[in-house]
């Protein structure tokens, strides 16, 4: 009974290799499509523009502070979360060819050790550089939102006078 278990959650556990695979492959374009949507907006903001966050209360004066900053979560949920799964989906494609990987080499079969490891290698290090570009441009840029809602608050101060 226990040896049909622990193959049972072997075989489900390999299912999960080829997404966890595909997601991280997406996961490391968006980081670099992040990277050039931040890079634009960088330049944008040295010529004055690219605030997205002062233009949505310029269309709409009347926003709340706490609606500008549901706003402004909103604009970093997306990267956030790709900075934050990156790292999970990495460990689990690392972990997930281990299995074949002992497997064979108490087979003997050093060929396969060395397929499995190199899947498992190269998934996380994919996966750890996605994270890290969008850790980093989430952080610029939540830096920048915050010097908009600082510049909202200005302005607002500067109507109620």
């Amino acid at each position: 009974m226990q040896n049909q278990i622990e193959s049972s959650m072997y075989l489900v556990g390999q299912l999960f290799l080829i997404p966890t695979l595909a997601l991280i492959s997406l996961l490391f374009l968006y980081a670099f499509w992040v990277l050039g949507e931040f890079v634009v907006l960088s330049l944008r903001r040295k010529k004055g523009q690219g605030k997205a966050l002062l233009a949505a209360y310029r269309q709409q004066p009347d926003l709340s502070d706490d609606a500008l900053d549901v706003l402004a979560h909103k604009m970093l949920e997306t990267q956030r979360i790709a900075s934050r799964v990156a790292p999970m989906l990495g460990l689990v494609a690392t972990m997930i060819p281990m299995g074949p990987a002992l497997k064979s080499l108490s087979d003997g079969n050093l060929a396969d050790v060395s397929g499995n490891l190199t899947v498992a290698f190269s998934a996380v290090i994919l996966a750890l550089i996605a994270a890290s570009i969008t850790y980093w441009v989430v952080n610029v840029r939540r830096r920048w939102l915050a010097e908009e809602l600082l510049e909202i608050a200005a302005i607002k101060q500067g109507n109620a006078k």
